[in-house]
């Protein structure tokens, strides 16, 4: 815990606004996206899904196949408080939501859907999109596949695997990609390795909880500082890579 609470205070005396930025691509991103105020009427689904998690008073079993979590000290778990303790913030649902209308992306991958809240941001950002979303736990799995049906999602493909498993079967190449599961270093830089096979110049790398543990932030800086990723931005909750290669290489540490 500590370490998260000087990690956030560095954070903050290093981070700016988007008048600090000096690039024309991020500006934009940060202006139009970020911090967009405008109240989308999509909003209203993201908040009635949040809602009906939150009221779901079932108990699971829980099988976790990452870092462990922070809360919970055993497997069995509430289901509004998975929502409530574990899941994406309504403020970076609704981030995650902007970043998928702002781009556009066609073919999108979420690796970890917990109980779906930002499988749901990120289907609502964008109808014409397919939804890939990964999740280890069956029982949890199951969770999130009634709330899509129950609020008429229909651009989301649940695959209830464990991540390798997914890229063994799957070929596709991704527009987008939220990384929200197995907050460990070996995990993260093994699965963006798998990534960078699977992305292009205009793709988008999202990392969850980049300040979790020293191992993650040492993640992070191996992955901002590859090669082939030319913009970062840390917005302390997330980690954002680019590959444009018209971009000179540059990083960013923005506030929200």
């Amino acid at each position: 815990m500590w370490y998260l609470v000087v990690s956030y205070i560095k954070y903050l005396l290093r981070s700016r606004n988007e008048h600090s930025v000096h690039s024309p691509f991020v500006f934009q991103l940060a202006t139009q996206c970020f911090y967009d105020r405008k109240k989308y009427a999509e909003y209203e689904l993201l908040k009635q899904h949040r809602s009906s998690l939150l009221q779901n008073k079932d108990r699971i079993e829980v099988k976790d196949f990452g870092a462990g979590s922070r809360v919970f000290k055993g497997n069995e778990r509430e289901v509004s408080k998975i929502a409530r303790n574990a899941g994406i913030t309504r403020k970076r649902q609704q981030l995650l939501f902007r970043l998928a209308k702002y781009f556009q992306p066609k073919e999108v991958l979420e690796l970890g859907t917990s109980v779906g809240l930002g499988t749901v941001a990120l289907a609502s950002g964008n109808a014409d999109s397919h939804i890939n979303t990964v999740e280890g736990c069956h029982n949890t799995a199951q969770v999130a596949k009634a709330h899509f049906k129950k609020f008429k999602i229909e651009n989301i493909q649940l695959y209830t695997k464990d991540f390798d498993a997914f890229f063994e079967e799957s070929t596709s190449q991704f527009d987008l990609v939220y990384i929200d599961g197995n907050h460990s270093k070996k995990s993260t830089l093994h699965y963006f390795d798998i990534l960078l096979n699977r992305i292009h110049n205009d793709s988008i790398l999202v990392f969850d909880d980049i300040y979790w543990s020293p191992d993650m932030t040492a993640a992070w800086e191996i992955i901002r500082n590859h090669e082939k990723v030319t913009v970062s931005i840390d917005t302390f909750q997330w980690g954002m890579v680019f590959f444009r290669k018209e971009q000179p290489k540059q990083h960013f540490t923005l506030r929200l």
